[in-house]
């Protein structure tokens, strides 16, 4: 589920910046990107493998990479052209703990890796159908162990909390352009990841009126 990310309704988060060459490029990758380090210090496990469903260009697992050297890196995305794109970057960082990228669909029944320490998924929750969420809890609890870590990001909508205008504008642009898109209901997506044993842990405010929510598997 490729996606560029957005941090602020005006950026055009499904588009990404093209410069005529293999490598991708997503402005939200750049702003965001030391802001999720800073949480995933305090929760990724010592060593093993991470998935990152979604990659999307390639950026965030770059530098995740980097930060995380004893940790094992899997990118994934469903669509060619970011799979690409995360094997020019990969190639050009030269990093030894980052593996090829595979296809990967979060909405299908069967994903093509049987295990993995811990799962991230960054700003594709609102662009994509409900169906890619509930592909994506099952999918991780399947592969995860007992304490294995779930980590989403992304905007949220959430009843007992005032929403920004900056996120009302953005939902309301999101499903003018799909009408499956849109921001979640913070509560729907705790009770799905409940249905498939993931318990949210804790749930993280992030700049640009985002969140960092960690589960954990049963």
């Amino acid at each position: 589920m490729s996606a560029a990310g957005s941090d602020t309704p005006t950026d055009k988060p499904f588009v990404f910046a093209d410069q005529g060459e293999a490598k991708r490029y997503a402005p939200a990758t750049q702003r965001n990107r030391i802001a999720i380090t800073d949480i995933l210090r305090g929760i990724l496990p010592d060593d093993g493998t991470v998935l990152e469903i979604a990659s999307g260009t390639g950026e965030h697992i770059i530098h995740f990479a980097q930060e995380f050297p004893a940790l094992n890196w899997q990118p994934s995305d469903m669509d060619t052209n970011a799979l690409t794109s995360i094997t020019a970057w990969c190639d050009d960082a030269g990093a030894t703990n980052i593996c090829p990228p595979i296809q990967l669909n979060a909405a299908a029944s069967d994903w093509p890796i049987e295990k993995a320490d811990a799962v991230l998924c960054i700003n594709m929750l609102h662009i994509s159908p409900w169906d890619a969420a509930i592909g994506l809890m099952s999918g991780a609890s399947a592969i995860l162990p007992p304490g294995g870590l779930l980590y989403l990001y992304g905007p949220y909508l959430e009843v007992d909390k005032k929403t920004a205008q900056s996120n009302i504008s953005f939902n309301q642009s999101l499903k003018a352009r799909n009408s499956e898109w849109g921001i979640r209901s913070l509560e729907d997506v705790i009770d799905l990841a409940n249905g498939f044993a993931l318990r949210l842990q804790q749930r993280i405010e992030m700049p640009a009126n985002n969140l960092s929510l960690v589960f954990r598997k049963d």
